[in-house]
């Protein structure tokens, strides 16, 4: 296959399920698993894994910086940065005029009973996910001991990525003493880039607005709560915006499409119009491709370094026990009506049954099941 029909299907695959991708981080990269690892066979079960585990280590979005590394395995750098432009574009444009509607009308649309549908589907997409990646990653009994240590600490509440950096550092150590292969190894220093701007004047220029969120996502960990975090100090304390525009900015990012950094999108919007809304989807995006680009070509290297080999297989198995915490909680949050537990149950059929049932289809019948279900 030539280089150009590679970038086509990358193209394709991530803009399909840029369009589909509900649920957050977890949802998304079962969804990835779904398409690239078991339909496609870009890549191997474990290297999917140790993508995974390396992607937690750097800051941004963890599931758009899959959908680069996925890109980058399947055609190159070029594939790199199609692949994470095709899974970001459908999020930003249905934010982008979400926006301008939120801007123009001071309204959104409703879309919750769709969303009550979605989650219980989004469920079973990420069990599924959690089953056939624990196959891979649990390795031997002291990896499983591991996962379940690290499971409890996750589902306790403890910081996911401090719980992801002592596991991995917890299990490199046991099994490289277990190993009694003291050799010389190469190691691989973390990467780190911290932004440090600031901006004068209660309104922000293009430049002001781009430079804002570049800093977010370089030093971005974590989930779309802690980019209220990160959002509430940068703009809410400054008052370039208000505690009500914030939340209802991080509805949007949670019940679109796609990466919940599309907020910045929506946030762009209302600070400086279409040109805001467009250099703030640069900014917090840009530092994902970078860290990819860097990283990606090191992961190889690492597998091969044994003590870095332990390290990796301690994250992969975190990395798997934190999407089952993800699960855990889901369920104690989305099972509280027969509807929820119907709709859970019709996508568990779907994909444990039917598996040439493509995961895009549960979604979109999950939907409608929210829809319907709802008026009774």
């Amino acid at each position: 296959m030539s280089e150009t029909q590679k970038l086509k299907q990358v193209a394709a695959v991530f803009f399909k399920l840029g369009l589909f991708a509900f649920g957050g981080p977890a949802a998304h990269i079962a969804m990835m698993e779904q398409e690239v690892v078991t339909k496609k066979k870009w890549m191997t079960r474990e290297h999917y894994l140790d993508l995974i585990g390396a992607t937690n280590l750097i800051p941004g979005p963890n599931s758009t910086e899959m959908t680069m590394h996925c890109g980058y395995q399947r055609a190159g750098k070029k594939g790199l940065f199609i692949a994470g432009i095709s899974f970001i574009f459908p999020a930003v444009f249905i934010t982008a005029i979400l926006g301008y509607v939120y801007v123009r009308y001071g309204a959104l649309p409703q879309v919750q009973p769709f969303i009550k549908g979605l989650q219980p589907a989004v469920m079973a997409i990420i069990a599924s996910a959690v089953i056939k990646l624990g196959k891979k990653a649990v390795k031997n009994w002291e990896l499983a001991m591991l996962g379940a240590l690290f499971l409890a600490a996750s589902v306790l509440g403890l910081n996911q990525i401090l719980v992801m950096l002592v596991g991995g550092v917890l299990g490199m150590c046991y099994f490289f003493i277990r190993s009694k292969t003291w050799q010389k190894t190469h190691t691989i220093a973390p990467l780190f880039m911290v932004f440090m701007f600031s901006e004068i004047g209660s309104k922000l220029s293009a430049l002001g607005i781009f430079l804002k969120f570049l800093k977010v996502g370089s030093i971005l960990y974590g989930s779309g709560y802690v980019l209220f975090a990160y959002l509430d100090t940068e703009l809410v304390s400054t008052a370039l915006l208000s505690q009500k525009q914030l939340i209802e900015a991080i509805g949007i990012g949670q019940f679109t499409p796609g990466p919940v950094l599309s907020t910045a999108t929506f946030i762009g919007y209302q600070l400086g119009g279409f040109w805001g809304a467009v250099v703030a989807t640069a900014g917090i995006f840009l530092p994902s491709f970078l860290f990819v680009w860097l990283l990606n070509p090191l992961i190889p290297k690492m597998r091969k370094s044994k003590v870095l080999g332990y390290f990796l297989d301690s994250i992969n198995v975190v990395a798997v026990a934190i999407m089952l915490a993800v699960l855990i909680t889901m369920s104690k949050q989305t099972l509280v009506d027969w509807q929820a537990a119907f709709i859970a149950l019709i996508s568990g059929v779907l994909i444990f049954k039917f598996k040439k049932v493509s995961v895009m289809w549960v979604l979109v019948i999950g939907a409608i099941l929210g829809y319907v279900l709802g008026f009774i």
